[in-house]
């Protein structure tokens, strides 16, 4: 599925453009922030995965990457997570794979006990915190991410906020997959059989047999 001029920064290619194949092959990753197992797999991709792919001039040249955010509903800071992505994306769309990798490892301070005590504008201010450790403007991120307690002009009370429509874009995407387990891998379109338990060298034998 293509990638929205708005949401590039999903998209990680693992070569400079000019050695890239005009058709590369595409490796979809549909996760969700507050999942424990999306953030293994997420880290083992970007840690040990993605740097193998880059030092395989073959794999490189033939691969794109995409990340798929995907909010599971039973989960309900889910949700806050992804706007946060969002917001970054909209905001500093380089910063998005760093602000990615930050929100997976501290994914626990956003888990159902340690959101229950605050309001929804308190996890907004945390989120927006966090994402200024990867050098987002802090301020700019809560201005999108805020909710008013006041109605809009025309009185109504559950307009969102500024990242709302985002959000609703990229879940209309995924529901035309529909995809439900997190993580999910989707390679040249097709749901792969692979695991978030899966070592580097089970994915470099995974990707000698379909990078070609």
């Amino acid at each position: 599925m293509a990638v929205p001029p708005q949401f590039a920064g999903l998209k990680l290619a693992c070569a400079p453009a000019e050695v890239l194949f005009d058709s590369p092959h595409t490796l979809e990753l549909y996760a969700d922030y507050c999942c424990p197992f999306s953030a293994k797999l997420f880290r083992t991709l970007t840690t040990e995965v993605i740097p193998a792919i880059q030092e395989n001039e073959s794999w490189a040249s033939n691969l794109v990457i995409i990340f798929r955010p995907s909010v599971q509903p039973w989960h309900p800071s889910s949700t806050l997570m992804h706007e946060a992505a969002l917001a970054v994306l909209r905001l500093r769309p380089e910063l998005f794979w760093d602000f990615s990798a930050l929100l997976f490892e501290e994914q626990k301070g956003y888990f159902d006990v340690s959101v229950v005590c605050e309001t929804r504008n308190e996890t907004y201010r945390r989120l927006a915190k966090l994402a200024g450790r990867v050098g987002v403007d802090e301020e700019q991120m809560f201005d999108l991410l805020k909710i008013s307690n006041k109605p809009a002009e025309d009185g109504s009370l559950n307009n969102g906020n500024q990242v709302t429509g985002d959000l609703k874009l990229i879940t209309k995407m995924n529901r035309l997959v529909g995809v439900h387990v997190t993580p999910t891998v989707v390679f040249d379109g097709v749901v792969r059989d692979t695991s978030s338990g899966w070592t580097v060298e089970q994915w470099k034998e995974w990707l000698g047999q379909n990078v070609v």
